[in-house]
């Protein structure tokens, strides 16, 4: 561990912690160091600069981390505590108290890693009940998410296309590894035929107000079965990730449970959120979302898979094998069924 800033090192330390705790366990993101104590999960930002996000500054990186504590509270107020300064002082490193800010750390409660989504999937412990919570859950959420003239211009076609030629550029070197060359050049052919021929729906989802300031990675591993739906993690690096047509948090969470074997969870989701949220018309941008998709995730899984830097998260995030995501499939839609 001597790789690791001078903090880290200290944060390894069970004394570090003003909680009592057995035992402190390491994981590591392309993106953070999360420090695991028995009740608590302390996650700080390495200093980096990838591009799509920067956290190269100390300043920044306490910004985002209070922007991700606020931002997650819309979904998960129950695990997200605090923001908290690390402190440098004669005796070394603490969290507060007297000295030099040398970073900051979020503060989260640890979920029951047996209620994660993810997790009841493989024993077959989902039920209808459950996806009808969840889909209820997400339709309020978005019915009272942000939407203004700056959340809603990354709805529109030039935001679109930038958005989908940034993948194929940042996944050309990938094909073959996280995706086959039959599928990526399927996708891409779709997606710009898709864009070209569907500019009106694109404008009308827009003017309909359906571009919001969402969750932005909604997975099964991001979402928490308690007495209150848990739905964490959300994107705070970056707000174009986040600033989404509602329909995309559907149809990624539908994409994902296609991918853990459950179509039958799939469409169970979608009628159950088309049903609470009132929605009556076409589900075209589904389809789109879910080709785009595919892209979205071969890209952030080449980049963390080729830095070898992102194990298994307990209760705080479960990234899937990079090199399973070409089982998805761009699917047909009923035209009978409405979309979102």
């Amino acid at each position: 561990m001597s790789d690791l800033p001078l903090y880290a090192q200290a944060m390894l330390r069970p004394d570090f912690y003003p909680e009592p705790t057995t035992k402190v366990e390491l994981v590591q993101t392309q993106m953070s160091f999360v420090f695991l104590t028995d009740h608590f999960a302390y996650k700080t930002k390495k200093a980096v600069n990838l591009g799509y996000l920067d956290y190269s500054e100390l300043s920044g990186r306490k910004a985002l981390s209070e922007k991700e504590l606020l931002l997650n509270r819309r979904l998960c107020d129950y695990a997200y505590l605090e923001v908290l300064p690390i402190i440098k002082n004669e005796g070394g490193y603490s969290l507060g108290g007297c000295g030099e800010v040398v970073e900051y750390t979020l503060k989260m409660r640890r979920l029951p890693e047996g209620r994660m989504l993810v997790n009841l999937l493989s024993t077959g412990s989902v039920s209808s009940g459950m996806l009808e919570k969840l889909a209820e859950k997400l339709a309020i959420f978005h019915q009272t998410a942000r939407t203004d003239a700056e959340v809603q211009k990354y709805g529109n076609l030039e935001a679109i296309k930038y958005n989908t030629e940034e993948n194929f550029e940042q996944t050309g070197s990938k094909v073959g590894i996280t995706v086959s060359p039959q599928e990526y050049a399927r996708i891409s052919s779709f997606t710009r035929s898709f864009i070209s021929k569907n500019q009106t729906m694109f404008n009308e989802r827009v003017n309909r107000g359906k571009i919001r300031d969402c969750h932005g990675d909604l997975h099964a591993a991001h979402i928490c079965f308690m007495d209150n739906i848990c739905i964490y993690d959300c994107i705070e690096f970056n707000d174009r990730f986040r600033y989404v047509d509602v329909a995309s948090e559907v149809a990624f969470l539908a994409m994902d449970l296609d991918h853990y074997g459950r179509a039958d969870l799939s469409r169970q989701f979608i009628n159950s959120y088309i049903k609470k949220a009132g929605i009556k018309t076409s589900l075209n941008c589904c389809v789109f979302i879910n080709a785009t998709g595919l892209i979205s995730e071969a890209r952030w899984k080449a980049s963390n898979w080729m830095t070898r830097t992102y194990p298994k998260l307990k209760r705080i995030s479960t990234p899937r094998n990079p090199k399973t995501i070409t089982t998805w499939r761009i699917s047909t839609p009923d035209p009978n069924q409405p979309s979102l």
